[in-house]
């Protein structure tokens, strides 16, 4: 008989496998003792947070635009300086080196706003780069033409060639903005970090300049300036992944007729006006105390104090709303701003006017911090870097204003006195908060940040 076949074996019925996946598992047999539960995680194994400012530059991109607005804004604190070493440096005139640097503010107050304006329309890297070339061709003009010797009005001309200089800041901050969309908490530490930004660059711009123009040649600060200044807007423009969207018809209102907004510029008005009159009078009385050289260290630590406080303020979540804490930064830097007028009408000490306004520049940062946010709640939506320009716009004005009160307050009553000036524009700038800030302005505080 033939043999069977493998297809002719009855094949064994494998055991049906149990629907319940945890009768799979080994069970512990009666005689044993149960096993304990598993131990929560201890909190040495737990994940640490990171920090605030660790988040904010985690995200994507924010490094790399950040590191190239930080080049392209230290050249905003050596414009000036260098133009008036250079300037007094080869025609002797520090008149003539003063008259071409408040017309090239003047020319800045009122085509930066338009700018700004091009900015948002037509996006960053389109605007922003063409801007600063002109700027630069504006910076180099003056150079060679103070070191060739062409006439005077020559210098007007160019150095206000050079207001086409974009609001790189303002840029920096639109750019947040746009990342940090509805976090608000997130959007402060980044306000609070381009602040101390903003104190970092003013503090090292001068020493720099200053540095540049006495070691090697009088053109050498405005030579370098022009240089980083240039280099720093390529890096920034060349990161687009986080440019904001362009919006060519943005059908929003003008930023400075949105509300609230004009009583800000009012502060931003006063609040620069604290620090014009500050510089001079600091001056002054450092060059009365027969330390003029000193005088550039002195303004420094308050730039540092600020620098401090603005990266503090950022890693911290004040309570209240922003438009109520807006007023109790005013009244600190008000009453801090009374520590160097003490310090100088009382003792007459450089050294303890230096100490008085290491603490005074501690409440510089978190008003100004308060202040930009609540521009930037106020600014139409599409029209943030116009917004932020013209709060920039109304802090030159300011300056201008400041340093004009303090240098005749210092020629026509004494230097100790001239620090009674920024006391009473902090003043004005806290009344004008109090009195302006009132129930129509309320649409400042329900917007979301943008």
């Amino acid at each position: 008989m033939p043999s069977p076949t493998r297809r002719d074996t009855p094949r064994p019925t494998p055991p049906a496998l149990p629907t319940d996946t945890s009768q799979l598992a080994p069970q512990p047999s009666p005689s044993s003792p149960s096993s304990p539960p598993p131990s929560p995680a201890s909190p040495a194994s737990a994940p640490r947070r990171k920090g605030p400012y660790r988040r904010l530059f985690d995200l994507p991109g924010a490094r790399a635009f950040t590191a190239g607005n930080l080049i392209a804004r230290l050249p905003m604190g050596m414009f000036s300086v260098s133009a008036v070493v250079m300037i007094a440096g080869t025609r002797g005139s520090y008149a003539l080196a003063g008259a071409v640097t408040a017309t090239g503010l003047a020319a800045t107050a009122v085509v930066a706003p338009w700018t700004a304006r091009l900015v948002d329309r037509y996006g960053q890297a389109r605007i922003a780069l063409p801007a600063t070339v002109f700027a630069v061709l504006g910076s180099l003009a003056l150079l060679l033409c103070v070191r060739h010797g062409a006439p005077d009005w020559t210098l007007f001309a160019a150095y206000a060639a050079t207001a086409t200089t974009p609001n790189t800041g303002g840029m920096s901050r639109a750019r947040w903005s746009h990342l940090l969309k509805g976090d608000a908490d997130a959007l402060h530490t980044a306000n609070s970090f381009e602040q101390a930004a903003d104190e970092l660059c003013f503090m090292l711009g001068p020493v720099l300049a200053a540095f540049l123009c006495g070691t090697f040649f009088p053109e050498a600060g405005t030579l370098v300036g022009a240089v980083l200044l240039l280099t720093g807007v390529v890096l920034f423009t060349a990161q687009r992944s986080t440019e904001p969207p362009v919006r060519p018809r943005s059908p929003g209102r003008a930023p400075f007729r949105a509300p609230g907004m004009r009583p800000l510029l009012v502060v931003c008005l006063a609040t620069g006006a604290v620090f014009g009159s500050m510089e001079v009078v600091t001056i002054a009385f450092a060059d009365a105390q027969g330390h003029r050289s000193a005088a550039g260290a002195v303004l420094a630590l308050q730039a540092a104090g600020s620098c401090a406080a603005g990266l503090l303020f950022g890693a911290m979540r004040p309570a209240g709303s922003v438009r109520s804490r807006l007023p109790w930064c005013l009244a600190g830097m008000t009453a801090l701003m009374t520590l160097p007028w003490l310090a100088a009408a009382l003792t007459g000490s450089l050294p303890l006017l230096a100490g008085a306004l290491l603490l005074a520049g501690m409440a510089t940062a978190p008003t100004m911090v308060t202040t930009m946010t609540l521009v930037q709640r106020s600014t139409p939506e599409g029209r943030l870097n116009e917004g932020m320009t013209l709060a920039v716009t109304g802090l030159l004005g300011g300056i201008a204003c400041g340093s004009a009160a303090g240098g005749w307050t210092v020629e026509h009553v004494s230097a100790a006195a001239g620090f009674a000036v920024p006391v009473a524009a902090a003043g004005a700038a806290l009344l004008v908060a109090l009195v302006l800030f009132g129930p129509s302005n309320r649409s400042t505080e329900s917007r979301r940040p943008h």
